[in-house]
């Protein structure tokens, strides 16, 4: 009967989970986190509803492996790019020059992590909590999967200001789950030292090297198909290995399933194996310890203690009190309704502090009545701070959007092409070393051309081509090409296109993440398609009839069916890729974010287009 029951309660927490995001679309209640909406589900069919389910060994494995794999994927969303001095420092609107991401972002959560500390003790002398080490990770920690898909909603992540919140929320991630685990030390009976720690971290660096031996090895490569998926194997692999020499020095999984995700993201893993994590864990482990979350909580025992009553507003303040003071050193740069919306997002707390509750009850820190007052503020915030931060973000008229590209080298192949993308769109500048006469004034006078004496670093720094959205390198040596190509990409320029006719540099470029042309190659596939399909080669090569590639960025239009899609220019949607999926749109196809559209029409309505889809009133 027992082995009938659990599963009869481990069906109904599935089905819970499975039902939940088809309610908030199917209601419209988009606003609220499916995380958030999966914890209030438990609370229906759980202790403080229905009280459905019942604790067992197959809820509690499944609920466990659901938290060790959130702090895993918690770990795996730090950019540790983010963390670069070599970003460029942009120019905002008010005609200021950004701050220091990193060094701004680090004085903040300083600040945060003192008044946190202060509030604490407050806390602690109105006999409302009795740790106050554990009360400041509560009010310091910030939850950065609710930051995140918050900013890229917003079309946020590569702004400045959205770096800065997201390195904030980064930073907090770290500090405070590092803190936790000292936390676990001071107060646990586990037998741990701490130095013992440094054996997880000492793994950690071990592991980490030898992925980085094996990421590249042609091997792997071969074993990362078809029924093997080796990059699959070895990222479950790292994730058990952490965990359990985590738990084996006296520390809390979670920190080496954090560990883990921190070490796969150095490793830098493609967009691919991140969505299949992604994929299996927000769709089967994850929802399940979000719904168990919500079961164990206990609403009706928390709200007849008078002093939980109390402390649930007191720790809402906390949290806007600790970050809206340190947040206004942005004041500097950035208006005041910009700064206050910041401050609000950055309130929301969630899967640390439902971590610390569950950690201190277990050490009977803290009460279960006081865990569950923790985790229910957490959720409030959830709920609150997103929507007040959309509300509160200025929302301002941008000016029309251009693109700057940068041709550095002149030839027959850059200069046509500069003079053919120039629009309303695209502004191209070549940049070349110094000609005779003759040559200056033929180029002068059909092409913006800015000549250089050299192309060494300095020079080009000295003339601002790496603040260009878009570089293409292409002079006559490919060495200098490719150095230069990899310098661009250091220096935070997203797109470096370089143009290259070695294999071997080629393969050493992608691997950076520099785009690459060569022409013999691309020379070989035009004669070849011009041979096998002369009408597709027409609709490339026609200036009227060609096909674009367009980006949907722009929230605005998400969800948004192509019948009811505004743009009233000529141009025709031709294929929708959607991830791996390619899609022949019609009247009925909605419209989802990071969609790649194929268009065709004229340039001038195409580039409104792009100019639509591809940029918002945030940016």
């Amino acid at each position: 009967m027992e082995h009938h029951a659990s599963i009869s309660s481990l069906m109904i927490v599935v089905l819970v989970a499975f039902l939940t995001p088809i309610l908030l679309h199917r209601f419209k209640l988009n606003f609220i986190p499916v995380v958030i909406a999966e914890i209030i589900m438990g609370l229906v069919i759980g202790k403080s509803g229905f009280d459905l389910v019942e604790q067992d060994m197959w809820i509690e494995t499944l609920s466990t492996l659901g938290f060790i794999f959130l702090m895993f994927l918690s770990g795996l969303e730090i950019d540790f790019s983010a963390f670069s001095s070599s970003k460029k420092r942009e120019k905002l609107p008010n005609g200021k020059v950004e701050p220091n991401r990193l060094v701004v972002s680090s004085i903040i959560f300083v600040g945060i992590f003192i008044i946190s500390l202060l509030l604490s003790y407050l806390f602690v002398l109105f006999g409302l909590i009795d740790n106050a080490f554990l009360m400041t990770l509560i009010i310091s920690t910030i939850s950065l999967g609710v930051v995140l898909p918050t900013l890229k909603e917003n079309h946020l992540t590569k702004t400045g200001i959205g770096q800065i919140i997201l390195l904030i929320a980064v930073i907090a991630d770290l500090v405070t789950m590092l803190l936790l685990t000292v936390f676990v030390f001071l107060y646990g009976d586990k037998g741990g030292s701490m130095w013992l720690i440094l054996l997880l971290f000492g793994a950690g660096f071990l592991l980490y090297f030898l992925g980085k031996g094996f990421k590249n090895n042609p091997f792997m490569k071969n074993l990362s198909t078809g029924t093997v998926q080796i990059g699959t194997r070895a990222v479950f692999t790292l994730i058990i290995l952490l965990v359990g020499v985590s738990e084996s020095v006296g520390a809390e999984n979670i920190l080496g399933a954090f560990i883990a995700g921190s070490l796969v993201s150095l490793l830098g893993p493609n967009q691919e194996m991140v969505h299949k994590l992604d994929s299996f864990g927000f769709g089967f482990l994850i929802p399940i310890f979000f719904v168990m979350v919500g079961v164990e909580l206990d609403l009706w025992s928390m709200l007849s203690d008078p002093k939980m009553l109390i402390l649930i507003p007191l720790l809402m303040i906390a949290f806007i009190v600790s970050k809206i003071f340190p947040i206004l050193l942005l004041k500097k740069w950035y208006d005041m309704k910009t700064t206050i919306a910041s401050a609000f997002l950055l309130t929301s707390t969630l899967s640390l502090v439902i971590a610390a509750a569950k950690i201190a009850e277990q050490m009977d820190v803290i009460t279960p009545q006081m865990s569950g007052t923790l985790i229910l503020v957490a959720v409030i915030t959830c709920i609150i701070t997103p929507i007040v931060f959309k509300k509160l973000f200025p929302r301002e008229v941008a000016e029309e959007k251009q693109i700057q590209v940068a041709f550095i080298g002149a030839n027959q192949l850059t200069m046509p092409v500069s003079r053919e993308l120039k629009s309303s769109l695209y502004v191209p500048t070549i940049y070349h070393t110094r000609q005779d006469k003759t040559d200056r004034n033929i180029s002068d006078s059909l092409f913006s051309i800015k000549e250089i004496d050299n192309y060494e670093m300095e020079t080009l720094e000295k003339e601002n081509i790496f603040e260009a959205d878009i570089v293409v390198i292409s002079t006559g040596d490919e060495e200098t090409n490719a150095t230069l190509g990899v310098t661009a990409k250091e220096k935070g320029i997203d797109r470096v296109i370089v143009r290259v006719e070695s294999p071997d540099l080629e393969d050493s470029l992608r691997e950076q993440n520099v785009e690459v042309f060569s022409v013999f190659l691309s020379t070989k596939a035009l004669l070849r398609a011009l041979i096998e399909s002369p009408s597709v080669m027409n609709i490339l090569t026609n200036q009227e009839t060609s096909l674009y590639e367009i980006k949907m960025l722009n929230a605005q239009f998400e969800g948004m069916t192509l019948r009811k899609f505004p743009f009233t220019g000529d141009v025709i949607f031709v294929r929708i890729f959607r991830g791996k999926d390619s899609i022949v749109p019609h009247g009925d196809t909605e419209l989802h974010i990071d969609d790649r559209l194929i268009v065709t029409g004229s340039k001038e309505y195409v580039d409104e287009l792009k100019r639509e889809l591809e940029f918002c009133e945030y940016c």
